[in-house]
Formats: structure tokens, sequence, C-alpha cells
């Protein structure tokens, strides 16, 4: 099981201050320490109050690295693309210095484009320093959805990303091909941070500390890992 730390807010402001707090020291101490940082982020609403928090920062911004956790194969002009949300939350006013490293590139698909992506992220800075994850009410994390196609490699491998066609559904929405962090690639870093909001996402939280299926759920998956130093921030 992983190092578990749950935090449970009363409100999404109290949790966004939390997370902002954390991300600042966290930053902060990689750069005092390492001279650099790496910080591998998701989209959704969640987080984003915090990173529009962090953007203000006087950080050495030039000496962290912004990478993605997942993404849509899609161009970054998509309205769904995780890259483009970043840019337009984080990456603004102090921290548009940032180094940004995206997943989508010029490949076809993202299995063609896998081998790529692989090659910059093996170039970061290793073990990352902080990792952003968010949850579905399917139990997914990352794009690691329940019995995608590449789920069971995503699960097993030692590359830090793997491709992913999830089977469609109300939450992957139309655009179910993706590249993602692999659970290697989750498990590769200093601390992981998962935010949860909403009394059905709990309900799914609670059910995958349960044995069982880590396909049917593959946030199982990450709990289990003994290592992994997680944060669990969840608000109404």
């Amino acid at each position: 099981m992983a190092l578990l730390n749950e935090k449970f807010f009363d409100s999404k402001d109290e949790m966004t201050e939390h997370l902002a707090s954390l991300l600042e020291d966290t930053l902060n101490a990689a750069l005092n320490k390492d001279g650099q940082a790496s910080m591998l982020v998701s989209g959704g609403s969640s987080p984003a109050p915090a990173y529009k928090r962090l953007s203000n920062l006087n950080l050495d911004w030039n000496k962290v690295t912004v990478a993605m956790v997942d993404e849509r194969w899609v161009e970054p002009t998509h309205e769904k693309s995780n890259e483009a949300f970043i840019n337009s939350t984080l990456l603004q006013n102090n921290a548009t210095n940032a180094n940004f490293v995206t997943m989508k590139n010029i490949a076809e698909s993202a299995m063609q484009g896998q081998e790529a992506v692989e090659s910059k992220y093996q170039s970061l800075k290793q073990p990352f320093d902080v990792t952003i994850l968010g949850m579905g009410p399917d139990g997914h994390t990352a794009s690691l959805f329940p019995n995608a196609d590449g789920l069971e490699s995503a699960l097993e491998t030692e590359q830090l990303v793997c491709a992913i066609n999830a089977i469609q559904s109300e939450v992957t929405g139309s655009i179910t091909e993706r590249m993602s962090l692999s659970l290697a690639g989750i498990a590769n870093t200093q601390h992981a941070i998962l935010l949860i909001s909403g009394d059905a996402k709990r309900k799914t939280y609670e059910e995958a500390k349960k044995p069982g299926s880590e396909r049917d759920i593959p946030l199982r998956a990450v709990l289990g890992l003994s290592d992994l130093n997680l944060s669990v921030f969840w608000c109404p």
C-alpha cells in the first residue's frame, strides 16, 4: 500500500490553498537542493485555481520543468487539449519562463508517437519532484482507464509513458486515444498528490483501497505502490 496522507477539506478553496502551498514548498525545496525542479501536471478543474496562484510566484521558473501526466491525442489548439489547459492556467505571468515538456507530437497515433515521448521523458529530472493526479468516477487516474487497450502494458512496463486507447464512455468522451504516464512513471516521483472532489469520487476512492481488480479500477494499482509517497486531497 502507498504511504497515504489523506486530507479531507470542507471546501474547494481550502483544498486549493493547501495544494498551492504544498506545490510552492516542494518546488522551492527542489530548487534549493538540486538547482532544478520537475513537476508533472494533470488537467481538470480541481488544480486550476492552484495553478493560477502558482503562476504568480517569484520562483526560478527557468529552472522548473513542467510536464504532462497525460494527454488526449489531439492538436494543442483543440478545446480538450490538456496542453492548452496548462498553457492557459499555469504557464502564465511569472511561470511563462518554465520549461514545458508536452506529449502530443506529429505522429498520427499515440502508439506511433510513444517512442519519441518516452525519449523526452527520460531526459527529465528523475525522480520527478511532484506529480499531480486526478481521478474519474470510473476509477481511472492519468489516462489509465478501466480495461483500456494498452492498460495491461501500462501497468507492467518499466517505461515512463504508454499509449492508451480507452473504451468510449461518458467519462472518456469521444476522444479515446491518449498518451499517459505508465504505472512506473507515476511511481517515479518524490511526492504524488491525488485530487478528488465530490461524494461519488470519494466512494470510488474508498472502493479502490479494497482488494480487487486493477484493470477494473486502475487507481488500485497506484494505491498498491508500496514506496509511493501519496497525499490524497478531497473536497465536496
